[in-house]
Protein backbone atom coordinates (compact mmCIF):
# COMPACT_ATOMS: atom_id res chain seq x y z
CA UNK A 1 0.00 0.00 0.00
CA UNK A 2 1.19 3.52 -0.79
CA UNK A 3 2.64 5.56 2.07
CA UNK A 4 1.41 9.12 2.46
CA UNK A 5 2.90 12.16 4.15
CA UNK A 6 2.83 15.92 4.04
CA UNK A 7 5.95 17.90 3.20
CA UNK A 8 5.71 21.68 3.34
CA UNK A 9 1.99 21.64 2.54
CA UNK A 10 2.38 19.23 -0.35
CA UNK A 11 0.76 15.80 -0.30
CA UNK A 12 3.36 13.08 -0.92
CA UNK A 13 2.58 9.45 -1.75
CA UNK A 14 5.28 6.80 -2.17
CA UNK A 15 5.30 3.14 -3.17
CA UNK A 16 7.77 0.42 -4.21
CA UNK A 17 6.91 -1.43 -7.42
CA UNK A 18 8.70 -4.62 -8.38
CA UNK A 19 8.96 -3.84 -12.11
CA UNK A 20 11.28 -2.32 -14.68
CA UNK A 21 11.36 1.50 -14.69
CA UNK A 22 10.36 1.59 -18.38
CA UNK A 23 7.21 -0.42 -17.61
CA UNK A 24 6.21 1.98 -14.83
CA UNK A 25 7.03 5.04 -16.96
CA UNK A 26 4.92 3.76 -19.85
CA UNK A 27 1.91 3.21 -17.61
CA UNK A 28 2.08 6.82 -16.40
CA UNK A 29 2.64 8.46 -19.78
CA UNK A 30 0.90 6.29 -22.39
CA UNK A 31 -1.55 7.82 -24.83
CA UNK A 32 -3.99 6.12 -27.18
CA UNK A 33 -5.32 3.75 -24.52
CA UNK A 34 -6.78 3.90 -21.04
CA UNK A 35 -4.42 4.65 -18.18
CA UNK A 36 -5.44 1.93 -15.78
CA UNK A 37 -3.59 3.54 -12.88
CA UNK A 38 -5.27 6.91 -13.35
CA UNK A 39 -8.95 5.95 -13.03
CA UNK A 40 -8.93 4.46 -16.55
CA UNK A 41 -8.83 7.96 -18.05
CA UNK A 42 -7.24 8.59 -21.44
CA UNK A 43 -4.31 11.01 -21.69
CA UNK A 44 -4.77 13.51 -24.51
CA UNK A 45 -1.89 15.89 -25.20
CA UNK A 46 -0.46 18.35 -27.69
CA UNK A 47 2.95 16.89 -26.78
CA UNK A 48 4.67 15.51 -23.71
CA UNK A 49 7.14 18.38 -23.61
CA UNK A 50 7.32 21.38 -21.28
CA UNK A 51 4.56 23.76 -22.34
CA UNK A 52 2.51 21.00 -23.95
CA UNK A 53 -1.16 20.78 -23.05
CA UNK A 54 -2.66 17.69 -21.49
CA UNK A 55 -6.02 16.39 -20.42
CA UNK A 56 -7.33 13.26 -18.79
CA UNK A 57 -10.62 12.35 -20.48
CA UNK A 58 -13.26 9.69 -20.15
CA UNK A 59 -13.04 6.70 -22.50
CA UNK A 60 -15.57 8.24 -24.89
CA UNK A 61 -13.53 11.47 -24.99
CA UNK A 62 -16.70 13.47 -24.34
CA UNK A 63 -15.72 14.62 -20.85
CA UNK A 64 -12.52 16.19 -19.50
CA UNK A 65 -11.68 15.16 -15.94
CA UNK A 66 -8.34 17.00 -15.58
CA UNK A 67 -6.90 19.89 -17.58
CA UNK A 68 -3.29 21.03 -17.38
CA UNK A 69 0.07 21.85 -18.92
CA UNK A 70 3.29 19.83 -18.96
CA UNK A 71 5.87 21.47 -16.69
CA UNK A 72 8.68 18.88 -16.90
CA UNK A 73 9.12 15.66 -18.87
CA UNK A 74 12.36 13.78 -18.19
CA UNK A 75 11.96 10.12 -19.28
CA UNK A 76 11.95 7.80 -17.44
CA UNK A 77 12.44 9.64 -14.15
CA UNK A 78 10.23 12.72 -13.81
CA UNK A 79 6.90 13.97 -15.15
CA UNK A 80 5.31 17.15 -13.76
CA UNK A 81 2.12 18.83 -14.92
CA UNK A 82 -0.37 21.38 -13.69
CA UNK A 83 -3.63 19.89 -12.52
CA UNK A 84 -7.15 21.24 -12.42
CA UNK A 85 -10.27 19.15 -11.96
CA UNK A 86 -12.70 20.57 -14.50
CA UNK A 87 -15.72 20.07 -12.27
CA UNK A 88 -14.39 22.36 -9.51
CA UNK A 89 -13.46 26.04 -9.36
CA UNK A 90 -10.47 25.25 -7.12
CA UNK A 91 -7.00 26.71 -7.66
CA UNK A 92 -4.58 24.89 -9.94
CA UNK A 93 -1.92 22.67 -8.35
CA UNK A 94 0.88 20.53 -9.78
CA UNK A 95 1.26 16.77 -9.92
CA UNK A 96 4.76 15.29 -10.01
CA UNK A 97 5.71 11.66 -10.65
CA UNK A 98 9.29 10.80 -9.70
CA UNK A 99 10.68 7.34 -10.49
CA UNK A 100 13.88 6.00 -8.93
CA UNK A 101 15.31 2.53 -9.56
CA UNK A 102 16.18 0.74 -6.31
CA UNK A 103 17.67 -2.61 -5.36
CA UNK A 104 19.34 -5.28 -7.45
CA UNK A 105 18.48 -8.72 -8.75
CA UNK A 106 15.30 -10.22 -7.32
CA UNK A 107 14.89 -7.18 -5.04
CA UNK A 108 15.06 -4.65 -7.91
CA UNK A 109 12.21 -2.31 -8.62
CA UNK A 110 11.15 1.30 -8.74
CA UNK A 111 10.30 3.72 -5.97
CA UNK A 112 7.51 5.95 -7.25
CA UNK A 113 6.80 9.24 -5.54
CA UNK A 114 3.62 11.13 -6.39
CA UNK A 115 3.65 14.72 -5.14
CA UNK A 116 0.75 17.11 -5.23
CA UNK A 117 2.44 20.49 -5.08
CA UNK A 118 0.46 23.49 -3.92
CA UNK A 119 -2.51 21.36 -2.95
CA UNK A 120 -5.31 23.78 -2.09
CA UNK A 121 -6.24 22.85 1.52
CA UNK A 122 -9.88 22.44 2.45
CA UNK A 123 -11.03 22.25 -1.18
CA UNK A 124 -12.79 19.51 -3.11
CA UNK A 125 -9.57 19.09 -5.09
CA UNK A 126 -7.63 18.63 -1.85
CA UNK A 127 -10.02 15.97 -0.61
CA UNK A 128 -10.07 14.14 -3.95
CA UNK A 129 -6.30 14.16 -4.27
CA UNK A 130 -5.79 12.89 -0.71
CA UNK A 131 -7.63 9.65 -1.46
CA UNK A 132 -6.79 9.54 -5.16
CA UNK A 133 -3.03 9.48 -4.58
CA UNK A 134 -3.28 6.19 -2.70
CA UNK A 135 -5.48 4.62 -5.34
CA UNK A 136 -3.31 5.74 -8.26
CA UNK A 137 -0.13 4.27 -6.77
CA UNK A 138 -1.75 1.08 -5.48
CA UNK A 139 -3.33 0.50 -8.90
CA UNK A 140 -0.09 1.35 -10.70
CA UNK A 141 1.66 -1.28 -8.57
CA UNK A 142 -0.97 -3.91 -9.37
CA UNK A 143 -0.82 -3.23 -13.11
CA UNK A 144 2.98 -3.23 -13.30
CA UNK A 145 3.38 -6.33 -11.14
CA UNK A 146 0.40 -8.44 -12.27
CA UNK A 147 -0.72 -6.95 -15.58
CA UNK A 148 -4.08 -5.63 -14.37
CA UNK A 149 -5.83 -3.68 -11.62
CA UNK A 150 -7.50 -5.46 -8.71
CA UNK A 151 -10.95 -6.97 -9.24
CA UNK A 152 -12.59 -4.21 -7.17
CA UNK A 153 -10.88 -1.52 -9.22
CA UNK A 154 -11.96 -3.19 -12.48
CA UNK A 155 -15.56 -3.22 -11.24
CA UNK A 156 -15.34 0.45 -10.32
CA UNK A 157 -13.92 1.30 -13.76
CA UNK A 158 -16.80 -0.57 -15.38
CA UNK A 159 -19.23 1.60 -13.44
CA UNK A 160 -17.33 4.76 -14.42
CA UNK A 161 -17.66 3.86 -18.11
CA UNK A 162 -21.40 3.32 -17.83
CA UNK A 163 -22.06 6.39 -15.69
CA UNK A 164 -20.03 9.13 -17.39
CA UNK A 165 -23.29 10.76 -18.49
CA UNK A 166 -23.80 11.93 -14.89
CA UNK A 167 -20.69 14.14 -15.00
CA UNK A 168 -21.46 17.86 -14.80
CA UNK A 169 -22.11 19.60 -18.13
CA UNK A 170 -19.18 21.93 -17.41
CA UNK A 171 -16.80 18.97 -17.89
CA UNK A 172 -17.87 18.33 -21.51
CA UNK A 173 -14.88 18.44 -23.86
CA UNK A 174 -16.26 21.35 -25.91
CA UNK A 175 -15.81 23.57 -22.82
CA UNK A 176 -12.14 22.55 -22.47
CA UNK A 177 -10.33 22.87 -25.80
CA UNK A 178 -7.02 21.05 -25.81
CA UNK A 179 -5.55 23.54 -28.27
CA UNK A 180 -5.47 27.08 -26.95
CA UNK A 181 -6.42 29.84 -29.41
Amino acid sequence: MAEASTEGGDAVFRIFIRADIQRVWRELTKTGEAQGAVFNAWLHTTGLVPGGRLQMRTGSGKYVIVDGDVVAFEPPHRFVHTHRFTQYDDPVCQVSYELKPVGQGADAGVEVTLRVIGLPPGTKTGKSMASGGHMILDTLKAICETGRPSFGTRLMYGMFARMEFVLPARTRAEHWPLQRP
